[in-house]
């Protein structure tokens, strides 16, 4: 990765036009189109695709560098786009571990088809290991499903959707079905997404009404309940390590942003020889609450860099994967949101308006606490891994 240079697939040029358009996306709540069109053009959707196959044969490891610099210029942008990468990640940790099944995505993505993430249930704690979407199996493999999915990112724009459900019908019943489908008849998007942040993801709600998969595109039948196959492994890996790059980009733009902010604003001070004009950034105060946020934040890309490389490189973590994975995203989300929040009190009352980045930065990073792990789940199994699991 040394050798790795960030501008070369997301150029300044290309960002300053995706950060021009953000906060009217933010204002109109609408989708982002062309930046997904822009992104497309320049590669952005196969980054993750072996070159042999098309792609641009980056790891992980480049992959959060480079989610971590869309953040910095539209957040909502990154994640929506996060959820693609999400699959074509799985993919490679498919391909890299020599398990077949997800080429068709690679390919997909390569062509420039765009792939949305269909796990997210209402009142569904249980997430990957199980599913209240009922998976009816259909003569030749494929499976038709019954359900409803929430936060469905690139709800406007998507042209496949992974997703999960359960076999409760077949011989070895139960069994969690992971498989993708088609937009048809079938799939049904609400215009509901109208919420405090985040907006251009446009993560609206997802009604399925026998959604037909074919067999090439069930990828994964397996047990319901916690498991170690490579689908939960791929999706938890891929998801929670870009995650917490969206959100460390947040940070690193609020930071970004309050340096400049009191290094241009000026306050008088009042001394015997009269009214002296200082720099903000020469107040101590403020120039400790500046230190605070850089110190929160550089923890965080070297963490998320270290994990990456151990999913490229096939480390062995054991047990300990979901906490180290659960704990990353985690301490993002909690970092992000001290930096954005001492940003705002940094930059002072101007930050308070809507028109201003910080504002819509803070809005965004409160995101962050629905998405798994959530802090309960995080803190429960971090608690499991040093105690042990709860006495039944």
């Amino acid at each position: 990765m040394s050798d790795f240079d960030p501008a070369a697939f997301l150029p300044d040029d290309l960002l300053d036009r995706i950060r021009e358009r953000a906060p009217i996306h933010d204002r109109e709540n609408t989708f982002p189109q062309q930046d997904l069109d822009e992104l497309r053009d320049a590669g952005y959707l196969a980054i993750l695709v072996p070159r042999e196959r098309g792609g641009a044969g980056l790891g992980l490891a480049e992959a959060a560098i480079l989610q971590q610099r869309l953040a910095t210029a539209a957040p909502a942008t990154a994640l929506a786009i996060n959820m693609h990468l999400v699959w074509t990640g799985v993919a490679k940790v498919f391909s890299d571990r020599g398990v077949p099944g997800l080429e068709f995505v690679q390919d997909g993505a390569v062509r420039g088809e765009v792939f949305a993430f269909g796990i997210s249930e209402g009142g569904n704690d249980l997430v990957l290991f199980g599913s209240d979407t009922d998976a009816r199996p259909l003569d030749g493999g494929g499976y038709a499903f019954t359900g409803t999915k929430i936060f469905t990112s690139l709800a406007p724009v998507w042209t496949m959707l992974g997703l999960h459900g359960l076999d409760t019908t077949s011989a070895d019943a139960p069994k969690l079905v992971f498989a993708f489908i088609e937009r048809t008849d079938a799939v049904a998007t609400s215009d509901d997404w109208d919420t405090l942040g985040m907006r251009a993801t446009q993560s609206r709600t997802t009604r399925l009404d026998d959604a037909v998969a074919d067999a090439a595109h069930v990828v994964r039948r397996i047990d319901p309940d916690p498991n170690p196959d490579p689908i939960v492994f791929g999706i938890f890996s891929v998801f929670e390590i870009l995650l917490a790059s969206v959100y460390t980009g947040i940070a690193r733009r609020a930071l970004d942003l309050a340096v400049l902010t009191v290094q241009s604003r000026r306050s008088t001070l009042r001394q015997a020889q009269g009214p002296v004009q200082r720099a903000y950034s020469q107040d101590p105060d403020i120039r400790w609450r500046i230190a605070d946020m850089a110190l929160a934040y550089d923890a965080l890309p070297p963490q998320i860099a270290s994990l990456a490389r151990d999913v490229d490189e096939l480390a062995d973590n054991g047990a300990r994967w979901f906490t180290l994975l659960s704990g990353v995203k985690h301490r993002a989300i909690t970092m992000s949101k001290h930096v954005v929040d001492q940003a705002m009190l940094t930059a002072g009352g101007g930050s308070y308006f809507s028109s201003n980045e910080l504002s819509r930065l803070y809005r965004d990073v409160l995101a962050g606490a629905f998405h798994p792990s959530d802090p309960e789940s995080a803190h429960a199994t971090a608690a499991s891994a040093w105690l042990g699991p709860l006495d039944s």
